[in-house]
């Protein structure tokens, strides 16, 4: 019986991985987790750092099927990123990106954006 998506078997290594990657947020993450936690946006439960196949995913809302991803400059034109959302929509998951500075300086505008996609799902 195939399993959904948060209850995979995942490696020991990416498992420990995503729980460091928890504990020392970016500025960014925080941020945005502030934001996001205890269904604060529209009653929507997202978790953080979620690791998923042979990725970490920084926000993912399975229920909607929405995964939120915030970057930094080193992911501008990333060719692995474009074949990770690919490997997420096959699997029935939009990817929303947002800048670094988008959050920390914009976050009514990224938020918006955020809920308009979550009313599209």
């Amino acid at each position: 019986m195939p399993q959904t998506p948060h209850h995979r078997s995942i490696g020991k290594h990416l498992r420990e991985f995503a729980r460091n990657m928890r504990r020392e947020p970016t500025d960014a993450e925080a941020a945005m987790w502030r934001l996001l936690r205890d269904r604060r946006l529209s009653t929507v439960k997202f978790r953080r750092q979620v690791p998923f196949n042979t990725y970490i995913l920084d926000f993912v809302c399975f229920e909607k099927r929405l995964v939120i991803e915030i970057d930094g400059s080193q992911h501008a034109d990333s060719q692995s990123d474009s074949l990770r959302e690919t490997a997420l929509a096959a699997e029935g998951f939009q990817t929303a990106r947002y800048w670094n500075n988008d959050v920390l300086q914009r976050p009514a505008a990224v938020l918006e954006d955020i809920l308009a996609k979550l009313a599209e799902r």
